[in-house]
């Protein structure tokens, strides 16, 4: 294991942060859309439409049973306010 100035031994999250800082300075945004886009491609290609409207129906149940009926009508709401004051 990776040790830090202290002289101590890192742990895993302050070893991944410090990787995860160190790749971020050594490729630029442009670098991470394009390893994205990749990735998303090659998903799209391995799993079926249905696959997608299978998991998209159940983390929407999911949502519906842990928040219910009114946090749906309150981001409602609030994506009303939010489209009336961008059409002025």
């Amino acid at each position: 294991m990776a040790t830090n100035r202290q002289n101590r031994t890192m742990t895993r999250e302050e070893a991944g942060q410090k990787g995860g800082e160190k790749t971020s300075r050594k490729y630029n945004q442009e670098h991470f859309e394009n390893i994205g886009q990749k990735g998303g491609e090659t998903t799209s290609n391995e799993y079926s439409q249905k696959h997608f409207q299978d998991i998209g129906q159940k983390g929407g149940n999911t949502t519906s049973e842990k928040y219910g009926e009114e946090h749906y009508e309150k981001i409602g709401e609030k994506g009303g306010r939010n489209s009336s004051n961008n059409n002025r």
